[in-house]
């Protein structure tokens, strides 16, 4: 069940609001939990004992860290120990399957990756960091804590939230009409960015990236962009859904993305794409290894070490592989080698080159197979095959016009003009109207198309 099934939205959703706001506000966490553990058990219910067993486990390592306070030796054990069971929770289950499949005789069982278990993984081990690092205190009560590690609202997507920026909100939170109808909003516009652009630049390409070569150069552009406008329409589209569904019920998490196709460098990119991700890595991988602190050699070795670990945390392949050291490459050249460069030129430059190093990577990141990938990476500057072929300029008309209003929602222009004109008399009919419309478009969409892919289920 997700968030942009007719199912989640007309029946699990309603129902699940309905009885939070009857019920009282003590018991409105463990309502939450239950609906957590529903809703992700609703389409595989054998990973609810994952689920349950990573709660349990990570709550236990809390509460131990704490009571073993002034202990150093011991507690960096438990934390430890506590590193350790979750990355084999999350090694076995995502990554197992890669790993055999690189020893020749050996065969197991296919194991399937149950869906957010990277995200939740990720959010219970900030957690005991957090408390090993004294940044927060332990959380006592279970139900709070498996509120937190479950919440439904952002399990599947991210963002990855951590505990001590909404501790004091699972606590103590009072929902309002203003917050929910932000909330609302919020969440159908990021249905609208899945449903109506995400999915519809999917099927784009789709057909362009089956045969790069017959596509011509221009064709194959084309469908790099396709797929740069889907992978962020739908995970943005997600974050945003998760943050619409957070202010429903009380919660307010941080942005995961920020326009970063407006992005002037990969630096500025990696600042403002997935934004829970990179600074979890920064925060929790890359500082403490040294950062930037010990020397240019070092610096090097961090990075490649956490864009390494980046690459390979999207997928259990080589090309999510090579995608980070691809980002571990262009980081490195723009510290130390290119950043007086980026400064001098003028800003449409700065900004083509930066979009052009991204579609390169969308490239490697998509297409897992390696002859295939180097295939599609050629013919986006060979003119073998001519500008564009037939068939993939009768796709590229067809999908022009979206593509035109995919450019322009990646830009803030829309946001800075609601921002401008959102408090003038009679501009909430407007937003009421443009909401509704919005909503009636996406489920006529979802009730006449079966296209409706989720990219980061395996993520």
């Amino acid at each position: 069940m997700l968030f942009s099934s007719p199912l989640f939205l007309f029946i699990f959703l309603p129902a699940v609001t309905l009885v939070y706001y009857v019920m009282p506000t003590k018991y409105r966490n463990a309502w939450l939990l239950i609906a957590n553990l529903i809703f992700y058990g609703w389409g595989e219910p054998v990973y609810i004992s994952i689920m349950v067993v990573s709660i349990a486990v990570n709550y236990l390592f809390g509460l131990w860290i704490e009571k073993k306070r002034g202990f150093a030796r011991l507690e960096k054990t438990i934390l430890i120990a506590s590193v350790v069971f979750n990355l084999c929770l999350l090694g076995y289950f995502k990554y197992m399957n890669f790993f055999v499949g690189l020893m020749p005789g050996i065969t197991i069982p296919h194991i399937l990756l149950p869906i957010g278990i990277s995200f939740y993984t990720f959010q219970a081990m900030s957690y005991v960091i957090d408390v090993y690092r004294k940044e927060i205190s332990a959380q006592r009560d279970i139900i709070t804590f498996g509120t937190y590690i479950s919440l439904f609202s952002q399990l599947i997507a991210g963002p990855i939230i951590r505990y001590k920026d909404i501790s004091e909100q699972l606590e103590n939170r009072s929902e309002n009409l203003s917050q929910v109808a932000d909330g609302i909003r919020l969440f159908i516009v990021g249905l609208s960015k899945k449903v109506l652009l995400a999915n519809q630049m999917g099927i784009l390409w789709e057909f362009m990236k089956e045969s790069p070569e017959g596509n011509g150069i221009l064709g194959s552009w084309i469908g790099i962009i396709a797929f740069a406008f889907q992978i962020y329409f739908d995970f943005s589209g997600y974050s945003d859904m998760a943050r619409g569904l957070g202010k429903m019920f009380g919660f307010e998490f941080r942005i995961n993305f920020n326009y970063p196709y407006v992005s002037k460098s990969i630096t500025e990119f990696w600042r403002r794409w997935h934004i829970s991700l990179s600074s979890w890595f920064r925060d929790y991988v890359y500082i403490p290894m040294g950062g930037s602190r010990k020397g240019t050699a070092r610096t090097l070795l961090n990075l490649l070490a956490v864009w390494s670990l980046t690459g390979f945390w999207h997928g259990a392949n080589f090309n999510f592989i090579y995608w980070g050291i691809y980002y571990f490459f262009l980081l490195g050249l723009e510290k130390f080698v290119l950043s007086g460069v980026l400064k001098k030129l003028p800003g449409f430059i700065k900004h083509l080159y930066t979009l052009i190093l991204i579609l390169i990577g969308w490239v490697i990141f998509s297409l897992e197979d390696l002859t295939q990938m180097s295939g599609y990476l050629v013919s986006l500057f060979s003119a073998k095959h001519g500008w564009i072929s037939i068939n993939a300029a009768v796709q590229a008309r067809m999908f022009l016009p979206l593509m035109v209003v995919s450019a322009f929602v990646c830009l803030p222009i829309f946001y800075q003009m609601y921002e401008r004109f959102k408090e003038r008399r009679g501009m909430w009919v407007a937003e009421i109207t443009v909401v509704i419309t919005l909503l009636l478009l996406c489920t006529a969409s979802l009730v006449s198309q079966s296209f409706n892919p989720f990219l980061y289920f395996r993520f």
